[in-house]
């Protein structure tokens, strides 16, 4: 009886902190406590797109892996867990075959309390919440291609992290201090700290990564807000070595999922504000990210039928999204753009085997005159998704 006891904690533990799903595949016990999960994960995407690139106007058709992964998770024991993704992700994508695998994500968990625990590694941001979310259970085909992701951290970065839950799991908080920007390019290296916080009204969301949906397993109201920061990250002028910047940035989101007689219905909105003290438009070192001073918004909706459509469940989506990256060519802004997509997922097997398909509208407040990629055009998107 105490082993099986132990056995569930220690399963317990390892879905509150799994950033890549939900879905988990076989799993291996060693001892007492210990186990490993081996998990693999393919999303392969056919995508037509109205340019090739930004010297070419023609369009593009291509047919790539999204995502490759193959992960490693378990528990050392009831409190010490572990998390090792690799990855060889948009492999064949424009012709470059042969990608190079590398680790996605390399961290050590320590679980103390509910209300108090660690990571330590290489792991998610934990800035904003759409990044959060399992990028194998969203609800539209992928994230924001910019929006999403902070201008000096990305997707992950390595340091620690601090979290817990707090009444009864409705109230969850995250201090993270990481390298953020680093190198010669950089004024003074300082640590990126980020702060997150949210709320659950109705059911709590109480792991370190979020999903895009639920499939209508949840009701689900959340709001949440985040804070991120780093010191000296770019020079005004980067050829004087003067004008130094710091960078700061902040974030509110809002996600909502509700089941019902008639269908599952969700809805979820995030604002973002970067802001690197408009070092962008001056002097700045060439490396210094376009999405600097990034602001801008989204929108998604999602409607899942009530009954089966077939031998699977048929979901459909639309995404609204708005970026104003502040980057001023002589008095033109091409960069600035909105993104208007709808699509659906069918699911042959909840998300462990589904197809999506989307249709995006990419429409650009200033047309770059000879740069197809900052032209408006559209793009189709076919996936197909299988997890084991």
């Amino acid at each position: 009886m105490k082993r099986s006891l132990s056995r569930i904690r220690a399963a317990g533990l390892l879905a509150a902190l799994l950033p890549l799903s939900a879905v988990a595949g076989p799993t291996i016990e060693f001892g007492e406590q210990g186990s490993l999960t081996f998990t693999y994960a393919l999303q392969g995407w056919l995508q037509h797109k109205g340019f090739t690139s930004p010297t070419d106007s023609g369009a593009s058709n291509d047919a790539f892996l999204r995502r490759n992964r193959l992960t490693f998770s378990g528990q050392y024991n009831d409190f010490v867990g572990f998390y090792a993704q690799l990855e060889a992700g948009n492999d064949s994508k424009l012709g470059n075959d042969d990608k190079s695998v590398y680790y996605r994500d390399a961290y050590v968990t320590l679980d103390y309390r509910d209300d108090l625990r660690f990571i330590v590694g290489r792991f998610k941001n934990t800035f904003s919440r759409e990044n959060l979310e399992a990028c194998l259970e969203p609800l539209t085909l992928d994230r924001a291609e910019a929006l999403a992701y902070t201008p000096f951290g990305g997707s992950r970065d390595t340091g620690l992290a601090i979290w817990g839950n707090l009444l009864d799991a409705r109230l969850q908080y995250r201090l993270m201090i990481a390298d953020g920007r680093e190198g010669n390019d950089v004024a003074k290296d300082y640590p990126r700290l980020t702060g997150r916080v949210h709320y659950s009204f109705w059911e709590p969301e109480p792991s370190y990564g979020y999903l895009g949906t639920y499939l209508g397993t949840k009701k689900v109201l959340t709001i949440g807000a985040a804070y991120d920061m780093q010191k000296d990250v770019a020079y005004g002028n980067y050829v004087a070595r003067s004008d130094i910047k710091d960078y700061k940035a902040w974030t509110t989101d809002v996600f909502m999922e509700y089941p019902a007689l008639s269908g599952v219905y969700t809805l979820s909105g995030a604002y973002f504000d970067y802001d690197t003290g408009n070092a962008i438009n001056m002097a700045p070192d060439p490396t210094l990210p376009i999405g600097s001073n990034l602001k801008g918004y989204y929108v998604k909706a999602g409607y899942m039928l009530p009954s089966k459509i077939g031998i699977g469940r048929l979901q459909f989506f639309a995404r609204h999204e708005k970026s104003d990256y502040g980057i001023r060519v002589g008095n033109a802004n091409y960069y600035d753009q909105k993104w208007n997509s709808v699509g659906a997922n069918y699911y042959l097997d909840g998300q462990r085997l589904k197809i999506t398909f989307e249709y995006a509208d990419i429409a650009f407040d200033t047309q770059h005159p000879t740069n197809p990629a900052l032209q408006d055009y559209n793009q189709a998107t076919l996936g197909l998704q299988f997890i084991f």
